[in-house]
């Protein structure tokens, strides 16, 4: 029976779930890809360093970066003999050189005396990081302060 004139027309219901077309996520974009060749680039930790007048300087143990993921340092595992005795300073990046990164036996050349290095303070994990420069001219972080989420 159709409704009277004066009766509201009752809206039609609401497809069913099943009936309704898969709302499907948005497709994630690919990943960018670069391909480096093996002689450009190669890993740096274990590599050895020296001073320009080739004595023996240490490893590098770590890099260090700062919050914004620009590299900063280095760590260099300096003195001692199989890891008795030594101790790990840190180096302002600047003042290291890599003349052949492909050739993992090449060394890396640090703008520092041992004598200079030898006064530097050790580096310890969770403590302020005093960064040796070859030129004396560091430029601090400048960040904002760290938030309570970022702790």
């Amino acid at each position: 029976m159709p409704p009277a004139a004066n009766e509201p027309v009752k809206p039609a219901a609401p497809p069913k779930a099943e009936n309704a077309p898969a709302v499907m996520p948005p497709a994630a974009k690919p990943p960018s890809v670069t391909v480096i060749d093996a002689f450009d680039a190669k890993g740096i930790l274990g590599r050895d360093v020296r001073s320009p007048a080739s004595e023996n300087m240490g490893r590098i143990a770590d890099v260090i970066v700062d919050r914004a993921g620009q590299v900063r340092a280095a760590v260099i595992d300096f003195g001692g003999f199989l890891g008795v005795g030594s101790r790990k300073i840190v180096v302002d990046w600047a003042a290291l050189h890599f003349w052949n990164v492909a050739d993992k036996t090449a060394s890396i050349t640090l703008d520092l005396t041992r004598e200079q290095v030898r006064a530097a303070p050790e580096y310890k994990d969770d403590q302020p990081i005093v960064v040796l420069g070859a030129s004396g001219t560091l430029t601090p972080l400048k960040f904002p302060p760290i938030t309570m989420q970022e702790r």
